[in-house]
Parts: C-alpha cells; structure tokens; sequence
C-alpha cells in the first residue's frame, strides 16, 4: 500500500485511491474542483517518487518535466512525497552579487553566484528579496549549461523600491536572498525540428535570450525566430549580440522593432503585430511570450488563431506575485 507524504505528514493510500480521495480521506484540504483532470485545479508537484503517465495528461511538456501531475487522476504504484505548486515559494536560498552592467539607460544585468545545488533552467524566474517582505521576480537569462552565471535583467522602474534598489544600493559581494525558481516557459529538446517564436518587449527579452541560446546550445534544428520590440531604439538591447547570434545560426533569426515613432532600418511597430504579420500561419510550432501583460494576452489568442495549440503557449507577463519570506 502507497504512502503519500504532504507537509511531512505521512497518509496510507488504497490500491485504487487517488492522491486527492487519499488526502481528502485523511482529511487534508487541497484545491480541487471537478475531479476529473480537466480544470487543472488539482495539479501538485512530486518531490521524490514517479507518478504515472496518466496522471500527466493535458499539462504542459514543461510541466511534465519538473514533475507536476493532477491528483485526481493520480494513482500512485509506489510512495510519493508531494507539494503544492505555491509551496515551492517558501524555498529560499542564499546568493551572492558578482557583479552589475548596465546593457541600456534602464536595463541592468545582475550575475548572482548560487550554491551548485541551486537548480534552474534559462527562461524560468527567480524572486529575489530586499528584505523580509519586500521582492520582485526577475526572468532568468543565462544558460547554466554553459557555465554562465545566474543572470537578471533588471529595468529601472521609476519609483520603483526594488529596482532602485538593485540600481543605486546593491553592491559586488553582497549577499541576497531568493526564492524559486518558478515557472514553465523554457526549453526542452523534445521537438528538435519545431519551429520556435518567441516575442518580447522591453526587458521581457531577459528569458527568450535564454532560451534561444538553450535551444540552439542543445541542437534545436528546426526555424527559431525572435522578435522583440521597445518603444524606441534605444530600448532594444543586445542588439548586437543578438545579429552575431543569428549570422552564427542559419535557423535563428532576429527581427526588433520599434513601436514609436519609425526609425529607419527597423520593423515598426509592437512585436507582436509584427511577429504575426511576417508569421501568419504557426500550426505545429511552441510560442514563448513575455513582456508587457497586453502584449502578451493579444498575442496569446492571435497565435492561437494563427494555428498554435494552446499546450504549446508559453507565457510570462512580468505580473509576479511576491512570496514573504519565512
């Protein structure tokens, strides 16, 4: 007979109980609602233990991979110890500035040195805390893979406390508080021949940098295209970094725009808009957005109508919610 460890308590689980009608049994409350795998409202994350395959439909592949599952569906062959997806916001660790470069007037990259047991992928988001109670989450950008350091791109908020903060008090050799990390847009090689789109606007370029390099660091070989956007020219960073990038890869290429005032030698207008114009049809491919929350809603239903399905829409719309410290 299974046991299903939650919150260090131990609960003995029926041959053909669920997860959920363990717990519920026991007398344990966790979301839930229709009870068939279909709202999602149950989905937990196994921290040690396998869940089966079943239990996995309809989540995303990202998903998948870091071990998430629905308990309702779940019927567990052996133990398993599992977690709520929020409890995962009170895993807090210890990190260390190594430094800080300003890559335009308002975006700041900050490398974190992490323990090595500090696990995460390019894409995914980390918070990182000012003090007891008061954190933003920041899109991860390097690729651990090839011996980079954790990176954040940090835009200056006016008014901002967190990013005026980073920009104007935090120091090389101090010492931070994050948690995470947190999310589900990033890489997997599952689909080396699928086209890519990503798009972004202002810092949101900040995880597709990652992944783009994730991808390509893993052999993706199908069509890879980025667009990002500012409001002017100068708000597109890595600019350069980003055409060497794509005069390297045949299959990777990079379109930014701007969506003020038109500047020669630049797509004009919001990414978005122009990623879909020069991609109309996007049957088959995975969609990673990030940026600005109206973008990244419009664009999510117009790849959708364009084709993409939706377990192949991956979003982050820099709305984050902060964690207080325990």
């Amino acid at each position: 007979m299974p046991n299903i460890t939650y919150q260090k308590q131990h609960y003995s689980c029926g041959n053909s109980e669920s997860v959920l009608e363990c717990l519920t049994r026991h007398g344990v409350a966790i979301p839930s609602s229709c009870g068939s795998g279909v709202c999602q409202t149950c989905m937990m994350r196994a921290i040690k233990g396998d869940v089966p395959e079943e239990a996995q439909k309809g989540l995303k592949e990202t998903q998948q991979a870091q071990h998430y599952f629905l308990a309702c569906s779940c019927t567990p062959r052996g133990d398993l110890e599992v977690v709520l997806p929020a409890d995962g916001e009170a895993d807090h660790t210890q990190a260390v500035v190594l430094a800080k470069e300003p890559l335009s007037a308002d975006i700041m990259r900050v490398t974190l040195r992490c323990p090595a047991t500090f696990n995460y992928r390019a894409g995914q988001f980390i918070t990182l805390f000012r003090d007891e109670s008061n954190g933003r989450s920041y899109s991860i950008a390097n690729v651990p893979e090839l011996g980079e350091p954790l990176e954040l791109h940090v835009q200056r908020v006016p008014g901002g406390q967190i990013s005026g903060w980073i920009w104007d008090e935090l120091n090389s050799a101090d010492q931070v508080v994050i948690a995470g990390p947190h999310g589900d847009s990033f890489y997997l090689p599952d689909e080396s021949q699928q086209g890519l789109l990503l798009i972004g606007t202002g810092s949101g370029l900040a995880p597709l940098w990652g992944i783009v390099r994730d991808a390509l660091n893993q052999g993706h070989a199908g069509p890879i295209h980025l667009f990002h956007s500012s409001y002017n020219e100068q708000g597109l960073y890595l600019f350069d970094e980003l055409k060497n990038l794509a005069k390297q890869h045949d299959n990777f290429t990079y379109t930014p725009s701007v969506s003020g005032a038109e500047v020669v030698g630049f797509a004009h207008g919001r990414a978005d808009a122009v990623a879909l114009a020069a991609l109309p049809q996007l049957s088959g491919w995975r969609i990673h957005l990030c940026g600005n929350p109206d973008m990244v809603k419009d664009a999510k239903r117009a790849t959708f109508i364009a084709g993409v399905s939706m377990s192949d829409i991956y979003s982050d719309p820099f709305e984050f919610q902060v964690a207080p410290k325990k």
